[in-house]
């Protein structure tokens, strides 16, 4: 029987290239950005980023380019293709160029607002974490990123410190999911009236919605509009009440980044 098994996995199992074939954006220009990604061609993509920006914005480079490639990374991971050593060096990958971009932004990018970004206690997978932040800084955020399997005291320490805008932790097992509502109720007791942004697939938006502070996330993109609310007064209950507005605001910047890459051809956005 287990060698059925393994034969049929095998026959069903998909290469890197099948999924990223299917996932892949349809313009040549983001097309590329996200197979050095994906491919983690790291020599190539400070040179494919720059030729990006002859035609392209460095936040679409970055969102529907770079990110683009880390998603399919993110994708790859969870069906067990690519493992952590594949990760790390398309994340790598993907930083470099995002320098490349974040340098061809006018100004140098003055912050917007800063948040702590980290996956909690006992918790050791930030990819979801990663391709967040990466948008939240293309959003113009600034992100203090704590990494994983952060200590709950370490959180509230920090959040405490810098009094963000909101602060997110990431959960993808139930049995670390828990540390929200703790970190949660450190944060009430100790007076840090910051929202708590619950992420990760064991997270639901019914349990971030538990515990006074609660906020959710469920996919990276939906992050910098919520950010945008409490940038403008916005608590944490409003968020909660009209948090389905939100996502549909999500999905309608997707939607006009897809149509603005092929209404703008090859025109190119100086910087």
């Amino acid at each position: 029987m287990a060698d059925s098994i393994d034969k049929f996995e095998q026959r069903t199992a998909e290469t890197p290239r099948e999924v990223a074939d299917r996932m892949l954006p349809e313009d040549p220009v983001y097309r590329e950005l996200a197979e050095k990604v994906v491919f983690f061609k790291i020599k190539e993509i400070e040179g494919a980023s720059e030729k990006a920006l002859e035609t392209k914005a460095p936040a679409d480079a970055i969102n529907l380019g770079l990110v683009a490639g880390m998603q399919i990374v993110a994708k790859l991971y969870a069906q067990r293709i690519y493992y952590l050593p594949e990760v790390i060096m398309a994340s790598r990958t993907m930083t470099k160029g995002i320098a490349v971009a974040e340098a061809r932004m006018p100004g140098g990018r003055e912050a917007r607002g800063t948040v702590i970004m980290h996956a909690v206690e006992g918790d050791p997978h930030d990819i979801g974490k990663n391709i967040a932040a990466v948008m939240m800084r293309a959003a113009g955020y600034k992100v203090v990123d704590l990494g994983k399997d952060v200590p709950a005291t370490e959180a509230v320490a920090k959040a405490a410190e810098i009094r963000p805008l909101f602060m997110s932790g990431t959960a993808l097992m139930t049995t670390t999911m828990d540390a929200l509502p703790k970190e949660a109720a450190m944060m009430k007791e100790k007076g840090i009236d910051v929202p708590l942004m619950g992420c990760g697939s064991a997270v639901t938006r019914e349990f971030a919605n538990s515990y006074d502070l609660g906020i959710y996330s469920e996919k990276a993109p939906q992050t910098p509009p919520i950010a945008d609310r409490l940038l403008e007064g916005w608590d944490w209950k409003r968020i909660r009440s009209e948090w389905n507005d939100i996502v549909k605001e999500a999905q309608r910047w997707r939607t006009d980044a897809t149509r603005c890459r092929t209404e703008r051809g090859s025109d190119v956005r100086s910087t």
